[in-house]
C-alpha cells in the first residue's frame, strides 16, 4: 500500500473499499438471508450475486477484475519516486517483495497452504495470486516503457491470448473452443498444474479435476492485462495536463469504448470470467473504468468523501480485509456467545450468525484504522 497523503486518491481508497465491503460483508450476507427466506425478490437479486456458470457476466463476476483494476491504477503514483530518482533496484525489489508475499497469502486462502497436507496444497488457485501475476507483468511494462509502449504491450498481451485460444489446439482442446472442457487454456492448466490444480484429486484411475474450470496459466495473460487497464487509468488520475472535470470524461469515455469493444468481441470469443478471455478483460475493464469516473467525480472532484469513508475502512486494509474472510471462521465465536438463541430466530438464526462474523472483520478493520495499522504488501 501508500503511505497516507495528500496526494492520495481518496476515490481510490473508498473504491477498493466498496470492492471489498460487497466482498466480505454484503454479499455473504445477503446470500444467507435469500437461502433463509426464500423469497422471490432476493432470489432474483442473487441472480447478480453469483457467479456466471460460463457464458456471460453480472456483477458478482467484477469483484476480482476490480480488485486486480484498482493495484494497477495505484501503480504510477506508487513508482513515481523510484522511476523520477532513477532507483530500479530498490523499486524491483519492492516489487518482488510484493509478488512473493501476495503468492503465499494466496496459497494460504485458497491453496491449502495452513493444512501443512502436501496432498491437498495447489499452487495457483486465487485472486491474490493473479494480482500479483498481473502486477508483475504491469509493473515490467510500466517501468521499463513509455505509455506508448505500455498501450502496445497490453494490446499484445490482449491478441496474444486470443490468438492461442483460437488459433492453438491439441488432444481435442483448443482451436477456438471455448467451451469448459475443450479451451486450450484448460489444457494448459490440467498438463501443467496437474495435481496443484486447484481442485485436482489423485484417485486410483489417475487425476480427477472435478468441476473445478477456472484456469490461470494462460489466464494470466489477461491478467496483466486487467492490472495495465488500471495503469492507463492511473496514468489519467495523475496527468497534470489534464483538467480534473475532464478526467472524469477520459475515464468514462475510455470505459464506454471498452465495454463496447468488449461486448463486439464477445460475438467471436465469448465473455467468459472463469477463463478469463479478452473480450471479457475489455468488458469488465471498462466497466472497472466507469466506475472510477464517478468515484472520482463525487469524492475527489465534487468532495463528497464524507459520505462514504466508512468504506474506506476497508479499502485501506483490504488485503487483511480479505485475507481474515478467507481464512477465519468467525462462527464458532458467535455461537458460543450467542447460545441458545437459535430456539427464537429459527431459519434466520444462520444470517444473524453471518451478520455477526462479518461485522467482527469491520470492528478489526476499525481498530487498526484508529491505530493506523495497515498491512502493506
Amino acid at each position: 500500500m501508500m503511505n497516507r497523503s495528500h496526494s492520495r486518491l481518496a476515490s481510490l481508497d473508498i473504491l477498493r473499499g466498496f470492492d471489498l465491503f460487497c466482498l466480505v460483508f454484503f454479499q455473504p450476507v445477503l446470500a444467507s438471508l435469500a437461502r433463509a427466506a426464500d423469497h422471490e425478490a432476493l432470489d432474483t437479486l442473487m441472480v447478480q450475486f453469483r457467479h456466471v456458470h460460463w457464458e456471460g457476466f453480472v456483477f458478482w463476476d467484477l469483484i476480482m477484475p476490480l480488485f486486480m483494476f484498482m493495484a494497477g491504477v495505484s501503480m504510477p503514483f506508487a513508482f513515481h519516486k523510484y522511476l523520477k530518482e532513477g532507483n530500479r533496484k530498490s523499486l524491483y525489489k519492492r516489487i518482488l517483495k510484493r509478488v512473493l508475499l501476495l503468492w503465499i497469502l494466496g496459497m494460504m486462502c485458497q491453496g491449502n497452504l495452513l493444512a501443512f497436507d502436501f496432498s491437498r496444497i495447489y499452487f495457483y488457485s486465487n485472486t491474490l495470486q493473479a494480482i500479483a501475476a498481473g502486477y508483475l507483468i504491469a509493473a515490467i511494462l510500466l517501468i521499463n516503457l513509455g505509455i506508448r509502449g505500455q498501450l502496445l504491450a497490453t494490446v499484445a498481451l490482449l491478441l496474444g491470448y486470443w490468438g492461442v485460444m483460437t488459433f492453438v489446439g491439441t488432444d481435442g482442446y483448443g482451436n477456438g473452443d471455448f467451451t469448459p472442457d475443450g479451451n486450450f487454456a484448460e489444457y494448459l492448466d490440467r498438463t501443467i498444474l496437474g495435481r496443484f490444480r486447484d481442485g485436482a484429486e489423485v484417485t486410483e484411475a489417475g487425476l480427477d479435476f472435478g468441476n473445478y474450470r477456472y484456469t490461470w496459466l494462460l489466464s494470466s495473460l489477461n491478467f496483466g492485462v486487467t492490472v495495465m487497464t488500471g495503469v492507463f487509468a492511473g496514468h489519467v488520475l495523475k496527468s497534470s495536463k489534464i483538467t480534473n472535470l475532464n478526467k472524469t470524461v477520459w475515464l468514462l469515455g475510455l470505459g464506454a469504448l471498452q465495454i463496447a469493444l468488449g461486448v463486439f468481441w464477445g460475438f467471436q470469443m465469448p465473455i467468459i470470467k472463469k477463463i478469463w478471455t479478452s473480450s471479457m478483460t475489455l468488458y469488465s475493464s471498462g466497466i472497472c473504468f466507469v466506475l472510477m469516473a464517478l468515484f472520482y467525480y463525487m469524492i475527489d472532484y465534487r468532495g463528497k468523501g464524507k459520505y462514504f469513508s466508512w468504506l474506506r475502512i476497508y479499502g485501506m486494509n483490504s488485503i487483511l480485509a480479505y485475507v481474515m474472510f478467507s481464512i477465519i471462521d468467525f462462527s464458532s465465536i458467535i455461537h458460543s456467545l450467542f447460545f441458545g438463541v437459535e430456539q427464537f430466530l429459527g431459519d434466520y438464526y444462520q444470517p444473524f450468525v453471518r451478520l455477526c462474523g462479518v461485522s467482527i472483520i469491520f470492528m478489526v478493520l476499525y481498530f487498526f484504522d484508529k491505530k493506523k495499522m495497515y498491512l502493506k504488501v
